[in-house]
Formats: C-alpha cells, structure tokens, sequence
C-alpha cells in the first residue's frame, strides 16, 4: 500500500467564511492545514481507500474574536474512544474547585448537555447535591457542557443560546473548553480537526455570553491539554455576584498572549512543516536503525500530522489504541493499523510515540513490560523520551 490512502479534495460548503457566532464576515485564516481526511473515520484495515479529502483551515472573526473552522464538511461522528484517565481527573478537580468556590447554586437540579468525546459530570455533581434532570424543555439550577461538546456545534450561537435557555432564573451556565492560549502556547496546531467546530478563546466566550445575554461570573484554569479553562456565567439581567478577581486571571494572560490579534495566533502556521518534517526523519532514522516504532493512541491529532509527514505502515508499523470501536482499523488517510495495546506489547517495539501527552503515564502504567524488554516511550507532543534507553 501507499503512504497516502487518499481520494481528491471534497467541495466543502462553505469556503467564503461567516462567523458561527456572530454571523460577522470580517476576519482572517489564521491556520491551513491543507487538504485533510476525516479523523473521526477509520477505515476498515482491509479497506484500501481512497478516502475523502476536505480543506482543513482555522479562521479567527475580527468581531467577536472566535477562532473556527473556516469550513463545513459533512463527516460521521467518531467511533468512541476511551476517555483518558488525565481528563477524568481533571473532572472531577474542576467540580470540586467550584463548589470550594461557592459559584454553583447550593444543591438542586443538573441537566448536562452530551458530548461525542463522552464523559459526564452528573455523578459528580450528585455528590453535591444536584439531581439531574433530561430532556429539552427542562430547566435546571446548573447546566453544564463539560466534556467538550459545545465545540462540535456548527452553529455556534444557536447552540450557546439552547444551553442558556435552560438555565433557571437564578442558575448558572458551566462551560469548560481547551484554551486557544493554551494552543498557541503549546504549537498544537493539530488541536484543528474536522467535526471541531470552534476553539474558544476567554476573551472570545465573554463576548459571546454577552452578546446572549450572560456575564461570567467566574473563571478557573486547569493543566489538561496544557490549559482547560471552567467557567461559570448567569444571566446579566440578574446581576449575579462575579469573582472579578478569578475572572481576570484567566482572562488577562490570554489577552497578553494575544488570542484575539490574527497575527499571533497565524503563528501557529509556522510549526506546521517543522513538526511534521521531524516526526518523519525520526521515523527515518529508526527505519534505517532497524527499530521498530508503533504509536499509542488513535487520537484525531495524529491524523493531520501523520499525512503532513507521509508516514505509512514502512515507518510506523502501527498506533495501539485502548479503545474496542477503533481496533481492526486504520489511521485515516494511510496505511498503518489501529491495534489492541495487547499486540503492541507482542510486538516487542523498540520506541512508541504517543500522540496525547496526558496518556503517557497511563500508558506506561498500563504496558510495563515496554519498557522492561527495553523499548522507550515518545511523548509525540513534546518530543521527550521516557524509560529505558536499551
């Protein structure tokens, strides 16, 4: 098979981008990864492709400052993944920092708005008082998007307004989202996926509650993907107490950074090449080394990077990935199989390379006899060897 199991570039519908939040048309890219396949299919291992191509491009709105996908394309929702360790831990901290903080209404109802990656808040905040409640056309004290389900929505606005709406009088709206700062900061270019609709910025969700009608009332930032922000809002109308102090502790740093200048976060651009032109001479080195290198985890931002550096199955003869739905397939846009952690530790690899850095120290906890043969662990992202040197 070829590097590359790809088809031509699928028209997307729209290339002539409107804001998904505040319909404004003033704006620039600020990030083009070319021609891309869907990371939330994978093909059948035996299925030989082409598979469908779609423009891939970040645009950040000059008006409220969100950073989206500049296009649409009509892709199938992802086969579940396992939720990382690293992001249920982080759950469970952002929950009992903000009941310490006081800024949830004490005790009653929850409703939770679901998200594709997963994961739930409920049980949580059960703990604490909260009953949950289903279903449109229930209001509750708290509603919640926390597990990263905001962003899938193309319709930015429409969506941010269903979730005020049910929120009661007196309730509060609890949004959490990887920081575009964090983005920036981080290189992670490949953070941009299709299905990924929106990459908030603090600064950015503060205009557009307001724009609807909401203040945020607090703001807390957590380590996750190198900066996950939890924020808590209420309708302005009802002049809810703010955490100023908490608010702008979040907000100032992302301002510095320049999170809403098209110039600095086009920054991001700059990386693209550099990251993908070192993974594959790395590749190229083991290759020619005679070692064997897999990856661990099937995650959307493998995708992208994999294809920008034309790596197929002669590089990397596979990515391990935890999750059962993912298994028996390939990495979109190439040949390289998805296996069960199992057959990575029969394949006595030489280095692995994980492709999300929170899943390392699992990884390694979970696979000891890696490194026990003397294979190393690659965190992909930061590019850090870990374990045994052989």
């Amino acid at each position: 098979m070829t590097a590359l199991v790809t088809a031509s570039v699928t028209t997307p519908e729209t290339t002539s981008p409107a804001c998904r939040s505040c319909a404004g048309t003033d704006g620039a890219i600020v990030l083009d990864l070319g021609a891309q396949p869907s990371s939330e299919l994978f093909p059948a291992a035996a299925d030989p492709g082409p598979d469908p191509l779609y423009p891939l491009r970040m645009w950040l709105c000059a008006g409220c400052g969100l950073a989206q996908l500049a296009d649409d394309a009509d892709v199938p929702e992802e086969p579940l993944g396992r939720e990382p360790a690293a992001l249920t831990a982080q759950r469970v901290e952002a929950v009992r920092e903000l009941v310490a903080a006081g800024v949830l209404p004490f005790g009653g109802t929850a409703l939770e708005f679901p998200s594709p990656h997963g994961g739930t808040w409920l049980g949580l905040l059960a703990g604490h008082g909260f009953t949950a409640v289903e279903g449109p056309g229930r209001p509750a004290d708290v509603v919640v998007d926390g597990c990263f389900g905001l962003m899938h929505e193309p319709d930015q606005d429409a969506a941010l307004r269903e979730r005020m709406a049910a929120v009661r009088p007196g309730g509060r709206l609890v949004l959490q989202y990887h920081s575009l700062e964090a983005i920036m900061a981080g290189a992670q270019w490949n953070a941009l996926r299709l299905g990924h609709y929106a990459y908030y910025s603090t600064p950015a969700m503060a205009r557009m509650l307001d724009a609807a009608g909401f203040t945020i009332t607090s703001a807390h930032r957590f380590p996750l993907y190198g900066g996950t922000v939890a924020l808590t809002a209420g309708r302005t109308a009802e002049r809810p107490i703010v955490d100023t102090a908490a608010v702008e502790a979040v907000l100032a740093p992302e301002r510095a950074a320049g999170v809403l200048d098209a110039a600095r976060v086009g920054a991001l651009q700059d990386s693209v090449a550099r990251t993908a032109e070192e993974l594959r001479a790395l590749l190229v080195e083991q290759r020619a080394a005679g070692r064997t290198v897999y990856g661990y985890a099937a995650a959307s931002r493998a995708v992208s990077l994999l294809r920008l550096a034309g790596v197929d199955a002669t590089l990397l003869a596979g990515v391990a990935d935890a999750a059962p739905a993912k298994q028996g397939r390939r990495m979109p846009g190439t040949d390289v199989p998805v296996v069960a952690p199992e057959a990575l530790a029969a394949a006595v690899p030489d280095l692995v390379l994980v492709f999300v850095s929170e899943l390392v120290a699992e990884a390694r906890a979970a696979l000891p006899q890696i490194e026990r043969a003397g294979g190393m662990w690659l965190d992909a992202g930061a590019g850090r060897r870990t374990g045994s040197t052989g």
